[in-house]
């Protein structure tokens, strides 16, 4: 609203309120004394350098004691007089060889195990107790579905009175010490197997390459006679070591046997196979008895 007449200018605000001719207003009771606050400040910058510093000299003290204390503690003795510090270290010290230690074995080899034939091919080593029951144990034989019932048994030095047709003075020649003799008999099949003890493996070879002839079949215990006289039977010889084996085989009927009687050969292989298997069988007891024997 103008009343008339010139007007002043109207001038910006300010925060400080100056008049109109320019001039500052003197300070009032809100306004800061700066000079006093900033001597307030001072002091207390100059406190807390002062608290700082007899914190370091403080805080170096006890560094310094618990030093000591630790040099003195290392130096004490324990109750055996030993030092302590030479026992502490920064680490444990690992040993220079790690490895695992090896198994040992022996540079030497074993000897070999026995070989049943040694045993049985000389008289010197084979020494084991012989007999008609320890050749021809038990009644009867059996091989495969084939039972054959065991009849006499016999056992004689007199070798020559053993056998027959020849038979007995081959025995003799070359030395034979004893014959051992069983009889088997199945569906009207007899055989007798006579087995032949010589000195030497050398000996018993020769004997039954020189053989004819056979040995003495041997009736009783149920099984009677056969390959009697006027008849014809099979005749077989073998040897393994120092024994000689032999075999007669026919018919308990007296019938002559033939080519064609699979029975009589059959019978014959049975038996002379277990004859084989009870010399070996021998070796080999005495080899085992020997392998697990204490050395001398």
């Amino acid at each position: 609203m103008s009343y008339g007449g010139p007007q002043w200018p109207q001038q910006p605000q300010d925060p400080y309120q100056q008049d109109p001719y320019g001039q500052s207003r003197p300070y009032t009771a809100d306004t800061p004394d700066w000079s006093a606050l900033a001597e307030a400040s001072e002091k207390r910058t100059r406190r807390r350098r002062l608290l700082l510093a007899g914190g370091a000299v403080l805080a170096t003290g006890l560094v310094g004691t618990v030093i000591a204390a630790a040099i003195v503690s290392t130096n004490k003795k324990d109750d055996d007089g030993e030092n302590i510090a030479g026992t502490v270290s920064g680490a444990p010290e690992l040993p220079t060889d790690t490895a695992k230690p090896q198994p040992s074995f022996s540079s030497v080899a074993p000897p070999p195990p026995p070989n049943p034939m040694d045993f049985i091919s000389s008289a010197q080593k084979d020494k084991a107790p012989l007999s008609a029951e320890s050749l021809f144990p038990g009644k009867k034989l059996t091989v495969g579905d084939r039972v054959y019932k065991k009849g006499a048994t016999a056992s004689t030095t007199d070798c020559a009175a053993a056998a027959e047709d020849g038979l007995g003075a081959i025995l003799d020649r070359h030395g034979c010490r004893r014959v051992i003799r069983a009889t088997y008999e199945r569906d009207g099949v007899a055989i007798t197997v006579g087995v032949a003890v010589f000195d030497t493996k050398a000996v018993a070879l020769q004997a039954k390459d020189d053989a004819r002839g056979g040995v003495t079949p041997l009736a009783g215990s149920g099984v009677g006679g056969f390959c009697q006289a006027q008849t014809v039977c099979l005749r077989r010889a073998n040897a393994i070591g120092r024994y000689a084996y032999f075999t007669q085989a026919g018919f308990t009927s007296g019938k002559k046997v033939t080519k064609s009687d699979a029975a009589v050969f059959r019978t014959s292989d049975d038996l002379g196979t277990f004859a084989f298997n009870q010399i070996y069988a021998r070796g080999r007891a005495q080899a085992s008895a020997a392998a697990t024997a204490p050395s001398q």
